[in-house]
This record gives C-alpha cells, sequence and structure tokens, in this order.
C-alpha cells in the first residue's frame, strides 16, 4: 500500500517570545528567514527542504517541543560556530553510532525556551 504523504512540509516549534526565537534561528543558527507574520505570532523559515514554524500560542493543543536535527557537512565547525554566536551548548560534538562503514555524530545547543537543537553528520568510518 502507498502513503498519500509525500514527505515534511513544515515543522512547528512552539517558542515563549517570538522576537527572540526570531534572533536566534536567523543569526544564530543562520536558518533564511521567509517572514514573520504581521499581527501574528508567527514566523516561517526554510530548513533544507523544510519549512519552520516558530510560534506562540495559548491552546495547549498546539504547543510542541520537538527536538529537530540540522544537517551539516562539517559538525566540529558548525558547533563552533553557532555556540561562539550565543547558542547555549548541551553536548559536545560525539560518536553515537558506528556500524562499519558509517559514524553518527551528533552535538546540542539549545533555543532561547530551552529546546534542544541537534547538529548531525554522517561521516565513513574510520
Amino acid at each position: 500500500m502507498s502513503s498519500p504523504l509525500t514527505g515534511i512540509g513544515q515543522l512547528h516549534i512552539t517558542v515563549s517570545d517570538l522576537e527572540t526565537s526570531v534572533a536566534f534561528y536567523r543569526d544564530v543558527l543562520g536558518l533564511p528567514h521567509l517572514f514573520t507574520v504581521e499581527g501574528q505570532p508567527m514566523a516561517f523559515f526554510q530548513a533544507g527542504s523544510v519549512r519552520l514554524y516558530l510560534g506562540e500560542t495559548p491552546d495547549e493543543r498546539f504547543r510542541s517541543r520537538p527536538v529537530v536535527y540540522y544537517a551539516v557537512d562539517d559538525l566540529e565547525a558548525a558547533y563552533a560556530e553557532v555556540t561562539g554566536r550565543g547558542a547555549p551548548s548541551m553536548a559536545r560534538p560525539h560518536l553515537v553510532h558506528r556500524d562499519g562503514s558509517t559514524e553518527l555524530w551528533m552535538a546540542f545547543v539549545s533555543d532561547p525556551d530551552g529546546t534542544p537543537v541537534g547538529l548531525m553528520v554522517e561521516r565513513p568510518a574510520g
């Protein structure tokens, strides 16, 4: 059976202060800011092929706290860059898994609400 789903189009992250979060995701993580909705606490960013939606919401049904893992080419350089721009470190770059031919490496920082932000890279083992 095939699925009518074709991929992830957008992810929502609940934030407590939109302006502070826009500055973090734009200036610290370096994601392209697409637009902020005038008069509403909503901002949108491009993260590869997925749109990221930051929003304040009083409705519990729409609150989220996802851990999003961003793919990077050079984990150590990306981690140094975002922590150098002020992202609080949660975990330095470290090996998570090795399967013979590939290694999965990750590092974590946190956004202004304390939500973990993952940075990841898959490398040839060795």
